[in-house]
């Protein structure tokens, strides 16, 4: 059985493991049946998993659900922190509730370094911890900050066996080089301090799983070439799952996506030619050219995180009663949520309107702007902000004079965006938005647009990686691990789009 070494050394006395896990080689099927043996022998303690997304707790819920009473606990590792901080709140400098400051101020990572500085100080805490979780089991830790990996330690350090699933070429959150280089760094002395082993069997792509073996096989080759620098080759032995399309990219914008005719037929017959298919680029611009370039019939999936949301939020923090700060903070909202509405557009007319206090009677489009301005007028702050969305909202489904030519890309977070209104004060709201989030779960449609970042840890039956240029797959720690990223998402088939003109040099072209 190719798995049962790593079946073994999970069950092993070893007090540190930890299994090299690539995409779709059985990880969480792996961890799942580890908590079914060892769980029920652990007496008053418990099996401790934990994840760094609510959606992984699913899954991991899903497969040991008929584990009896109380034996597993799975969280993210967040929630943990956040525990421990909101029951030393004041010693840490924080209040009651830990969880909505880190929302409402972007602090997760802030409460994970002072918990991290507080467990070292204090080894009690972390001793309590590993009586209650005498096994941890950590999923997708190459994604662990220093700070959580810190606090892991601690706990593993007062007796707590640690049993560690991760992927180095997974680690998709430090861009900058030498950040990258220091990460892949930590992970092999993290590797080389433990017991170790590699899932090595494409189980994602098995019949049984509605794959392609052929592709399955292809990605873990591509894996071990991107890991040893070398690149991938496109010019011989390609499986018949596997496809590569020519396409020049003559936008002249940055960001943008335009090809001519003969070159875009290949991409919307592959595009119309599927049901379920992930198209995938590797930055928020190229996407939202791209929902453009296919007249928006393919929606973009926005994931669980709204950065523009979040930068609102900020925004709204600083207005201060202030209506032009107000325009301001919409105007930047709108202009990153959707096409159409920016500062030459909309902003600069609102902000004049307000700063003569909407003083001459308007029609048609500035008519409609100025009914913005008095909604700020009137209430400077969140409640404004977001009235004033909800209004164009009404303007775009009415296609009001001014707003016929706005288009929303980005749905979800203009929505809650709306929602904020309902609520006094937006720092509370915007949490528990962020939190019902968290608990809904939304899932991508069967047809989206995403950045590589957002794709990461989903999987489609057939996904198409755009634009694979330079600029998006850099011969780096992270432009390797970003095109595996976006290799590993595909089950049954996947189309690899190359300019002639600056292609990555990541690939071995004919």
């Amino acid at each position: 059985m190719p798995d049962q070494s790593v079946f073994d050394l999970l069950r092993s006395d070893e007090s540190l493991v930890v299994i090299e896990a690539p995409a779709g080689c059985g990880k969480t099927f792996q961890g799942a049946e580890y908590a079914h043996d060892i769980a029920p022998t652990l007496g008053n303690g418990r099996m401790l998993i934990l994840t760094h997304t609510n959606a992984a707790c699913d899954v991991f819920g899903d497969r040991t659900r008929f584990i009896s009473g109380n034996a597993v606990e799975i969280r993210t590792i967040d929630a943990l922190i956040c525990q421990i901080a909101g029951a030393y709140h004041k010693v840490l400098d924080l209040p009651p509730d830990p969880t909505v400051w880190a929302y409402t101020h972007n602090g997760f990572s802030e409460i994970a370094a002072r918990v991290a500085a507080f467990l070292q100080k204090n080894p009690v805490v972390p001793e309590a911890l590993a009586r209650r979780y005498p096994i941890i089991v950590c999923d997708e830790h190459q994604d662990a900050s220093p700070d959580h990996h810190q606090i892991v330690m601690a706990i593993h350090g007062q007796g707590a066996k640690l049993r560690i699933f991760g992927d180095r070429m997974q680690s998709i959150y430090e861009s900058n080089a030498k950040a990258a280089e220091r990460h892949r760094a930590r992970w092999e002395a993290l590797v080389a301090s433990a017991a170790h082993d590699e899932l090595d069997q494409p189980h994602r792509w098995t019949k049984d799983a509605k794959g392609c073996s052929d592709l399955g096989n292809w990605v873990l080759s591509a894996r071990q070439a991107l890991l040893a620098n070398e690149p991938l080759d496109l010019t011989s032995g390609l499986p018949a799952s596997i496809k590569v399309i020519a396409a020049e990219n003559i936008s002249p914008n940055y960001g943008g996506y335009r090809v001519g005719w003969p070159e875009r037929k290949p991409l919307d017959d592959h595009l119309n030619g599927h049901e379920e298919l992930f198209v995938l680029a590797s930055g928020n611009e190229l996407v939202r050219s791209l929902r453009s370039f296919w007249n928006r019939k393919v929606p973009i999936w926005e994931g669980h995180t709204r950065d523009a949301l979040s930068i609102l939020l900020t925004d709204i923090q600083s207005v201060d009663g202030n209506a032009v700060r107000a325009a301001e903070a919409l105007t930047r909202f709108m202009s990153s949520t959707a096409k159409g509405f920016t500062a030459s557009t909309h902003g600069n007319i609102l902000k004049a309107e307000i700063e003569c206090n909407c003083g001459k009677t308007r029609k048609g489009k500035p008519g409609n702007i100025q009914g913005l301005a008095r909604m700020l007028l009137a209430e400077p702050n969140h409640l404004g902000i977001s009235k004033a969305i909800a209004e164009i909202d009404q303007f775009i489904k009415s296609s009001a004079a001014g707003f016929s030519d706005v288009k929303v890309d980005l749905m979800r977070e203009f929505w809650e965006a709306q929602r904020l209104a309902q609520y006094e004060d937006a720092s509370k709201g915007y949490a528990e938005i962020t939190m019902r989030r968290s608990v809904i779960r939304p899932k991508p449609l069967p047809k989206t647009l995403s950045t590589v970042h957002k794709a990461k840890g989903l999987e489609c039956s057939n996904t198409m990686i755009m634009h694979c240029d330079r600029a998006s797959f850099g011969n780096t720690i992270y432009g390797r691990c970003k095109l595996y990223v976006a290799l590993s998402r595909a089950k049954s088939s996947l189309v690899i789009v190359l300019p002639e003109t600056n292609p990555s040099l990541l690939f071995k072209l004919p």
